[in-house]
Protein backbone atom coordinates (compact mmCIF):
# COMPACT_ATOMS: atom_id res chain seq x y z
CA UNK A 1 0.00 0.00 0.00
CA UNK A 2 1.58 3.76 -1.21
CA UNK A 3 2.17 6.20 1.70
CA UNK A 4 -0.58 9.01 1.20
CA UNK A 5 0.94 11.74 -0.90
CA UNK A 6 0.42 14.74 1.44
CA UNK A 7 0.00 18.87 0.07
CA UNK A 8 2.98 20.51 1.44
CA UNK A 9 2.34 23.82 2.95
CA UNK A 10 2.63 25.71 -0.75
CA UNK A 11 -0.28 23.57 -1.80
CA UNK A 12 -2.33 23.34 1.86
CA UNK A 13 -2.62 27.04 2.05
CA UNK A 14 -3.54 27.30 -2.13
CA UNK A 15 -5.50 24.47 -1.95
CA UNK A 16 -7.37 26.19 1.07
CA UNK A 17 -7.99 29.68 -0.22
CA UNK A 18 -9.07 28.02 -3.54
CA UNK A 19 -11.93 25.99 -1.79
CA UNK A 20 -12.85 29.56 0.75
CA UNK A 21 -13.00 31.63 -2.62
CA UNK A 22 -14.93 29.08 -4.50
CA UNK A 23 -17.35 29.20 -1.91
CA UNK A 24 -17.49 32.77 -1.10
CA UNK A 25 -18.23 33.57 -4.69
CA UNK A 26 -20.74 30.94 -5.14
CA UNK A 27 -22.84 32.29 -1.75
CA UNK A 28 -21.71 35.93 -2.82
CA UNK A 29 -23.63 35.47 -6.62
CA UNK A 30 -26.45 33.62 -5.57
CA UNK A 31 -27.46 36.03 -2.37
CA UNK A 32 -26.95 39.04 -5.73
CA UNK A 33 -29.41 37.25 -8.17
CA UNK A 34 -31.87 36.28 -5.45
CA UNK A 35 -31.73 39.73 -4.30
CA UNK A 36 -32.07 41.40 -7.96
CA UNK A 37 -34.03 39.08 -9.31
CA UNK A 38 -35.58 36.00 -7.79
CA UNK A 39 -33.69 33.64 -9.13
CA UNK A 40 -31.04 31.46 -7.50
CA UNK A 41 -27.40 30.69 -8.89
CA UNK A 42 -28.72 26.77 -9.82
CA UNK A 43 -31.88 28.33 -11.77
CA UNK A 44 -29.08 30.93 -13.72
CA UNK A 45 -27.04 27.97 -14.67
CA UNK A 46 -30.11 25.79 -15.92
CA UNK A 47 -31.31 28.75 -17.84
CA UNK A 48 -27.61 29.69 -19.85
CA UNK A 49 -27.53 26.22 -20.84
CA UNK A 50 -31.08 27.09 -22.32
CA UNK A 51 -30.35 29.87 -24.19
CA UNK A 52 -27.00 28.61 -25.29
CA UNK A 53 -29.07 26.24 -27.30
CA UNK A 54 -31.01 26.47 -30.26
CA UNK A 55 -34.67 26.31 -29.79
CA UNK A 56 -33.72 26.62 -25.95
CA UNK A 57 -34.66 22.94 -25.48
CA UNK A 58 -32.45 19.97 -24.06
CA UNK A 59 -32.88 16.60 -23.01
CA UNK A 60 -32.77 16.21 -19.30
CA UNK A 61 -29.54 13.86 -19.84
CA UNK A 62 -28.02 16.77 -21.70
CA UNK A 63 -29.15 18.98 -19.30
CA UNK A 64 -27.82 16.74 -16.80
CA UNK A 65 -24.32 16.39 -18.25
CA UNK A 66 -23.76 20.10 -18.81
CA UNK A 67 -24.57 20.89 -15.06
CA UNK A 68 -23.13 17.47 -13.63
CA UNK A 69 -25.63 16.83 -11.02
CA UNK A 70 -27.01 14.11 -9.95
CA UNK A 71 -30.13 13.25 -11.75
CA UNK A 72 -32.37 13.75 -8.81
CA UNK A 73 -31.06 16.83 -7.94
CA UNK A 74 -31.72 17.93 -11.64
CA UNK A 75 -35.65 16.04 -11.88
CA UNK A 76 -36.21 18.36 -8.12
CA UNK A 77 -35.07 21.49 -9.36
CA UNK A 78 -36.73 21.54 -12.93
CA UNK A 79 -39.99 20.90 -10.99
CA UNK A 80 -39.48 23.77 -8.34
CA UNK A 81 -38.73 25.76 -12.27
CA UNK A 82 -41.58 24.77 -14.26
CA UNK A 83 -43.64 25.45 -11.29
CA UNK A 84 -42.73 28.99 -11.39
CA UNK A 85 -43.12 28.86 -15.21
CA UNK A 86 -39.04 29.19 -16.17
CA UNK A 87 -39.16 25.91 -18.07
CA UNK A 88 -41.71 23.58 -19.12
CA UNK A 89 -41.64 19.69 -20.05
CA UNK A 90 -42.34 18.98 -23.31
CA UNK A 91 -42.76 15.28 -24.96
CA UNK A 92 -40.23 14.03 -27.37
CA UNK A 93 -41.59 12.73 -30.47
CA UNK A 94 -38.84 10.29 -31.71
CA UNK A 95 -39.33 8.56 -28.24
CA UNK A 96 -42.34 8.31 -26.56
CA UNK A 97 -40.39 7.98 -23.20
CA UNK A 98 -38.51 10.56 -23.43
CA UNK A 99 -38.98 14.53 -23.19
CA UNK A 100 -37.40 17.73 -23.60
CA UNK A 101 -36.99 20.83 -20.73
CA UNK A 102 -38.12 23.83 -22.57
CA UNK A 103 -37.26 27.49 -21.89
CA UNK A 104 -40.43 29.46 -21.93
CA UNK A 105 -41.04 33.17 -22.53
CA UNK A 106 -40.83 33.70 -18.72
CA UNK A 107 -37.52 32.34 -18.40
CA UNK A 108 -36.09 34.14 -21.14
CA UNK A 109 -37.83 37.10 -19.50
CA UNK A 110 -35.95 36.19 -16.36
CA UNK A 111 -32.49 35.28 -17.20
CA UNK A 112 -32.32 38.41 -19.61
CA UNK A 113 -33.45 40.46 -16.78
CA UNK A 114 -30.88 39.06 -14.56
CA UNK A 115 -28.00 38.76 -16.86
CA UNK A 116 -26.22 42.27 -16.55
CA UNK A 117 -26.20 42.99 -12.82
CA UNK A 118 -25.13 39.09 -12.94
CA UNK A 119 -21.91 39.90 -15.05
CA UNK A 120 -21.30 43.16 -13.49
CA UNK A 121 -21.08 41.07 -10.28
CA UNK A 122 -18.72 38.63 -11.64
CA UNK A 123 -16.67 41.33 -12.76
CA UNK A 124 -16.81 43.09 -10.09
CA UNK A 125 -15.80 40.15 -7.61
CA UNK A 126 -13.73 38.43 -10.11
CA UNK A 127 -12.26 39.71 -12.94
CA UNK A 128 -11.07 43.21 -12.16
CA UNK A 129 -8.80 42.27 -9.78
CA UNK A 130 -6.84 40.36 -12.57
CA UNK A 131 -4.78 40.96 -15.48
CA UNK A 132 -4.67 39.91 -18.80
CA UNK A 133 -2.49 37.47 -18.54
CA UNK A 134 -3.68 35.96 -15.02
CA UNK A 135 -7.08 35.40 -16.94
CA UNK A 136 -5.21 33.27 -19.69
CA UNK A 137 -3.20 31.42 -16.36
CA UNK A 138 -6.45 30.64 -14.59
CA UNK A 139 -8.11 28.84 -18.21
CA UNK A 140 -5.39 27.23 -18.95
CA UNK A 141 -5.42 26.14 -15.21
CA UNK A 142 -9.03 25.24 -15.45
CA UNK A 143 -8.75 23.22 -18.87
CA UNK A 144 -6.09 20.94 -17.38
CA UNK A 145 -7.98 20.11 -14.32
CA UNK A 146 -11.07 19.33 -16.67
CA UNK A 147 -9.44 17.24 -19.00
CA UNK A 148 -7.72 15.31 -15.87
CA UNK A 149 -11.78 15.18 -14.44
CA UNK A 150 -13.04 14.19 -17.99
CA UNK A 151 -10.63 11.54 -18.17
CA UNK A 152 -11.54 10.37 -14.96
CA UNK A 153 -14.95 10.12 -15.72
CA UNK A 154 -14.47 7.84 -18.34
Amino acid sequence: MNAPRWLDDDQQRAWRAYLRMQAGLSAALNRQLQAASGLSLADYDVLVHLTDTPGGRLRPYEMQRALDWEQSRLSHHLSRMQRRGLVERQECADDGRGAFIVLTEAGRSAIETAAPDHVETVRRLFFDQLTPEQVATLEELSTRVLARLDGADR
